[in-house]
């Protein structure tokens, strides 16, 4: 089972990702950690990628795409793969089709998880993480049960907030979300392969929602 999980910034992906790895055997898929971990890899493709990041310049589409068909062919895994971050733009989605297509897989569903702005900025301006073992928190959800102490290390005085979780910065993100992913949105659901869960309710219930979604596939 291969699926993509689209969603504003905050939405909650890494964490649903998360449960569908842990109890599903899935992989996920993420572009920052393969190009991250291709860098270092020693491949040729991964030192083209290190080539093209020592100059800042973007990665190509033909690279990530090339990321990806690598991972397709040596995952030994059996539960299929979760697409992160990726496809963004309608020509990266075409090339996620034909790439799946040569390697004899296709596109089961693409799980669109909604937000209503506000509530997301709320949610995002207000989390902070453990500097030192990354357990993360949230200002009114989810405060340490001792303040300024963390409740799965112990640490006194670690917190850290990330830099772009600020209202004005979450915006910014917003905004390019919105203009990348809205064609994508119509692509898919023209296709017949758009689910869309609510992205605000619990962790619980959310997970509900994309395994009842995956269930009609």
């Amino acid at each position: 089972m291969n699926i993509i999980l689209i969603g504003p910034p905050g939405a909650g992906k890494g964490t649903q990702a998360a449960t569908l790895v842990a109890d599903l055997d899935m992989v996920q898929l993420s572009t920052g950690d393969m190009l991250r971990a291709a860098r270092t890899s020693g491949t040729e493709l991964g030192q083209m990628v290190a080539g093209v990041m020592d100059r800042g310049e973007l990665v190509t589409d033909e690279i990530v795409i090339g990321l990806i068909e690598e991972q397709l062919i040596s995952s030994t895994s059996l539960g299929g793969f979760i697409f992160d971050g990726f496809p963004r733009t309608l020509a990266q989605a075409d090339a996620l089709n034909d790439l799946l297509s040569k390697v004899g897989q296709k596109l089961d569903a693409v799980i669109q998880m909604t937000v209503d702005d506000e509530a997301l900025v709320k949610r995002i301006t207000g989390r902070f993480t453990c500097g030192v073992c990354g357990h993360g928190y949230h200002e009114e959800f989810k405060a340490p049960i001792i303040k300024g102490k963390c409740d799965s290390c112990g640490e006194v005085g670690a917190f850290k907030k990330r830099a772009d979780d600020n209202e004005d910065a979450l915006k910014t993100r917003l905004m390019a979300y919105y203009k990348d992913t809205s064609p994508l949105i119509g692509y898919y659901y023209a296709k017949e392969q758009l689910q869309q869960v609510n992205g605000l309710n619990s962790i619980e219930k959310v997970g509900g929602e994309i395994s009842k979604a995956l269930s009609k596939i």
